[in-house]
């Protein structure tokens, strides 16, 4: 594949190993239909990305693997992040259920948000929702993890950096 321009190397990858790639999700998946979408999200993000990473491309299933493993990941995380959303809707009476338009913009939200604090430790991650969702304050924190307030206040720092860092792309 390292003599060709990169547009071509992409096609060749498609040709020659998407039908692998999505026997292969197929059995991480157990379904076919799933298997197929992420088979071709697999190949979507390669040509959103550089494709000159592709020229001289020496183990191509390994490099498929590493970002279709990522995709599936994904996959299980936003879905149980959908089935908690629909479990907790399930649970509130009718007339307080947000309408179809704002179910779907708030499981979208969530999914961000979750994607923005994937990387965190758990209790950075959980300092952050307290401080952000539950409007608690430091020392409430604190006695909810367990960790003095200064940990609690490094734990906020972190966070912040990290979002920042995703935010615009600066170095964590």
């Amino acid at each position: 594949m390292s003599n060709h321009p990169p547009h071509a190397v992409t096609e060749s990858l498609y040709r020659d190993h998407h039908n692998w790639l999505k026997h292969w999700l197929g059995k991480k998946l157990g379904c076919s239909f799933q298997a197929a979408d992420l088979a071709q999200d697999t190949f979507v993000r390669i040509l959103g990305g550089r494709q000159e990473q592709l020229v001289g491309l020496r183990e191509p299933r390994a490099f498929l693997t590493t970002i279709a493993r990522g995709l599936v990941i994904d996959f299980y995380r936003r879905r149980t992040l959908e089935q908690a959303w629909l479990a907790h809707l399930a649970e509130l009476p009718e007339d307080e259920a947000p309408s179809p338009e704002q179910q779907h913009i708030l499981l979208e939200t969530l999914i961000a948000v979750d994607r923005l604090l994937d990387g965190l430790t758990p209790k950075t991650r959980a300092a952050w929702l307290y401080s952000r969702l539950d409007g608690l304050s430091h020392a409430e924190i604190a006695a909810h993890l367990q960790v003095s307030v200064p940990r609690v206040r490094q734990y906020l720092a972190t966070a912040a950096r990290h979002c920042y860092a995703l935010r615009f792309g600066v170095a964590d």
